[in-house]
């Protein structure tokens, strides 16, 4: 097996946005990085679009925001859910005390392709596309490095210290042979587009009407639409055809529905299985996991991405001064995972409350209209109320923020 030149700092398995915002932080800070994407690009759909207040306010810490916003995205600036024809707001990001006071949606590919571009001026960064992270170097029990598989055949990549960013199904976390918790999912989503057309309201939109949930989301040129369906519902719905899931559609659209016909064929319709669960321990010698790879969230509140992008934000302002010094140690990782597990196991929590109390009752209800939840009503009513889930899911519940006192090293 061919190895790789010198020692790396860091190799970071996964190009998503945990990998990729680690990358660049480590980067600028002068360390020799590494970081591993299996596919060529990351033009892949249906992944999460919600650049939150939390991120762009890491963005803007960092001196990118500027020239981040100038890439397309459409701002959001109010969490809004219909209740069987009622509009309720739910959040107003418009109050929150940030540089980007609202989500912005974004395809996450130009946000992943934004901070490769600028993590690329750095000298010791190093990307390596259609490069797959296949299994851990080891010595003894301590990790040293990784295995990988890329355009040239198989390789090992040694590195002082190695990061499973590569997602919820992460081949290193696996390997690592670290235990998952699963804590349950109600839901499924099946994902897909509609053509948005001149005259369409530019508002994200929720809709809960009686046994069905429907989510459109803005995305310039079309929407991404997601239908939330009980677990494991899937193949029935299916089995009942496409004409019959038009069908379904119809009466949810703020809109005619002779856009249901462009949904021709299943191939359209993605199935995204929601999985909510947690490593009961992220690290062992040599290795962190962070991101999806240490935690899958479940779609409600969109905040995926940017739990992520703190889990990477927390990792390289504990990391990298040890790094910078030539070891990372079992401490060191665990603070790591000391200082993200309180705002991962508080936010699952609540996403999981959210599925069981307010998505599957929806879902199987029969009533012939669906009311808000009294909680929703409150909190669309009372001012006092109504900045928590703003402040929830544009902030949360423990923001990072870049430590600008780490070394910088100035790019080109």
């Amino acid at each position: 097996m061919r190895s790789e030149g010198d020692r790396r700092d860091c190799c970071i398995a996964g190009g998503g946005p945990a990998g990729l915002m680690l990358g660049y932080l480590l980067a600028r800070a002068g360390l020799k990085v590494t970081v591993l994407e299996k596919h060529a690009d990351f033009l892949r759909d249906f992944r999460g679009d919600t650049i939150h207040p939390s991120t762009m306010e890491v963005m803007s810490r960092l001196g990118l925001l500027d020239d981040f916003l100038k890439l397309p995205h459409q701002k959001v600036p109010t969490v809004a859910a219909n209740f069987g024809g009622e509009e309720l707001i739910l959040g107003d990001f418009s109050h929150l005390k940030v540089a980007a006071p609202y989500v912005a949606m974004m395809p996450q590919w130009d946000f992943l392709n934004f901070l490769a571009a600028r993590a690329a001026a750095f000298p010791g960064y190093d990307l390596r596309m259609r490069t797959e992270a296949t299994g851990l170097m080891t010595d003894g029990g301590q990790v040293t490095g990784v295995r990988v598989l890329g355009p040239e055949g198989v390789g090992e990549i040694p590195a002082r210290l190695t990061i499973a960013a590569d997602g919820r199904g992460s081949v290193l976390r696996q390997a690592a042979g670290l235990e998952v918790m699963d804590l349950g999912a109600s839901i499924d989503v099946l994902w897909f587009r509609l053509s948005r057309r001149p005259g369409d309201t530019d508002q994200t939109q929720g809709r809960f009407d009686r046994g069905r949930i429907f989510i459109m989301l803005n995305r310039g040129e079309y929407w991404q639409c997601a239908k939330v369906i009980a677990k494991g519902a899937n193949a029935r719905i299916r089995d009942a055809g496409i004409a019959a899931f038009r069908a379904e559609l119809r009466p949810l659209l703020p809109f005619s529905d002779d856009r249901t016909a462009e949904i021709d064929d299943w191939d359209q319709v993605k199935l995204l299985n929601v999985q909510v669960n947690r490593l009961k321990r992220w690290w062992r010698p040599g290795f962190l996991a962070i991101g999806d790879a240490a935690h899958a969230m479940s779609p409600v509140g969109g905040v995926g991405v940017n739990l992520a992008v703190q889990d990477a934000v927390a990792a390289a302002n504990l990391l990298t001064r040890p790094l910078l010094a030539g070891n990372a140690t079992d401490a060191d990782l665990a603070s790591v995972e000391k200082r993200r597990l309180w705002p991962t196991r508080a936010t699952q929590a609540l996403q999981v409350f959210a599925q069981n109390r307010v998505l599957a009752p929806a879902l199987a209800a029969t009533a012939p209209r669906l009311r808000a939840p009294l909680a929703a009503r409150l909190v669309a009513r009372l001012p006092y109320l109504n900045c928590l889930p703003a402040r929830l899911i544009g902030i949360g519940l423990r923001p990072e923020l870049p430590d600008l006192s780490l070394p910088h090293v100035k790019a080109p």
